[in-house]
């Protein structure tokens, strides 16, 4: 029972910091791509500056899983990789080029990069006794409060002040209390692996399972298939759907939704296992309709199920990580998942940006056949895992 206790508490704790993380980071994201524009950027570098953000943040997570595993530095690799991630944000306050401010940007998603697998690890031997759906879905919902939270305190900052420098220089107030609850994480559970029960019977095994592989392709095949945001806010001021001011509360259902949603199918997986994933895949794919459906409430309809398939995805995804790879592979597996995640999400948006243009029957028809065809794999490898 003090083991189940001081395992919730230290999910708690990196629930915390993923709170005002998110806060720091996500309110940022919010305005980037307009101060880049003011910095003299143009739509071009705006795009570029995104994309190859988010595709060096999420290659670089294949090196630090590795490194993880091999080092066992959780903590070092995770401080390090928060402290990258938050103070880059505030000191976007003091860039005066596009440039310098790209860098930032840029920067910032390569510390979220390098903290995220032994984060994720660590996480992993706590969510053993407490449940690994609930525990990787409590972290989601603390972590997207903060994704809603972030862009509010800016928009309000930028209500009252309306300076982008103002805006970010504040952002430095949540980056530091996550940087204090994550020490004060690291000195009471300096062993996090401690937190988890071992086999003392267990075979090291080089390598990933062929379950594993056929896992990262079925959750490869949702994430190509998941329209990203940009686009479908894009979407809905290009054709009117709503007004431009309400976009930002759609994207904020979205986020809300993504919380409970995490918390909901993080219980329904401890209790059904693999199943849940199928039936959050089935629930989620009919959101592209009814987002480029033109009314306001397909639109509303269509964000609260995105936002399920996003806190899914975000949660039980990394918890079946942690089920199906042992402890002294969790880090190169964490790596090689986020990394396939990410390639297989950038390559999905690049196609449905360009099919958006081609034509709107064309993109909700490939997004949810490829959703779909993720539910077919997973049962699969239910049966397969079930068998074994």
């Amino acid at each position: 029972m003090e083991t189940r206790k001081n395992a919730f508490t230290f999910v708690v704790l990196l629930g915390l910091v993923s709170l005002f993380a998110d806060m720091t980071y996500e309110g940022a994201r919010s305005v980037t791509g307009p101060f880049l524009a003011l910095l003299g950027a143009s739509s071009i570098t705006v795009g570029f500056v995104a994309g190859f953000g988010e595709l060096v943040g999420y290659g670089l997570r294949l090196a630090s899983g590795f490194i993880s595993d091999r080092t066992r530095k959780y903590w070092a690799i995770t401080i390090a990789g928060y402290a990258v991630n938050l103070l880059a944000v505030p000191a976007l306050a003091l860039a005066n080029h596009w440039e310098l401010a790209a860098a930032l940007m840029i920067a910032e998603r390569m510390g979220k990069a390098l903290r995220n697998p032994p984060r994720d690890i660590m996480l992993s031997y706590a969510t053993q006794k407490i449940g690994r759906g609930w525990g990787f879905g409590f972290h989601e919902a603390m972590d997207q409060i903060g994704a809603v939270l972030g862009p509010l305190l800016v928009a309000l900052i930028q209500a009252l002040r309306g300076e982008y420098r103002v805006a970010f220089a504040f952002l430095l107030i949540p980056a530091m209390l996550a940087l204090a609850i994550l020490l004060v994480a690291r000195f009471l559970y300096s062993r996090p692996q401690d937190l988890e029960t071992t086999s003392p019977s267990a075979i090291p095994v080089k390598g990933f399972s062929r379950a594993f592989w056929l896992y990262l392709v079925a959750i490869a095949l949702i994430a190509a298939g998941y329209v990203d945001f940009p686009l479908i806010a894009f979407h809905f001021q290009r054709a009117r759907t709503v007004s431009q001011e309400l976009i930002p509360l759609l994207y904020a259902i979205a986020m809300g939704t993504d919380a409970f949603a995490a918390l909901f199918f993080g219980r329904l997986f401890d209790r059904y296992g693999f199943a849940v994933i199928a039936l959050a895949a089935a629930v989620s794919l009919f959101f592209a309709p009814l987002v480029f459906a033109g009314t306001p409430v397909a639109a509303i309809a269509g964000m609260i199920l995105w936002g399920i398939g996003m806190g899914a995805q975000e949660s039980i995804m990394r918890a079946v990580v942690a089920e199906m790879i042992p402890s002294h592979q969790r880090g190169a597996a964490y790596g090689v998942f986020n990394t396939g995640y990410g390639i297989a999400w950038f390559l999905g948006s690049a196609l449905m940006g360009w099919l958006y243009g081609v034509s709107l029957v064309l993109l909700i028809a490939f997004s949810m056949v490829a959703q779909a065809a993720s539910i077919p794999l997973v049962i699969f490898v239910m049966k397969r895992r079930r068998s074994a």
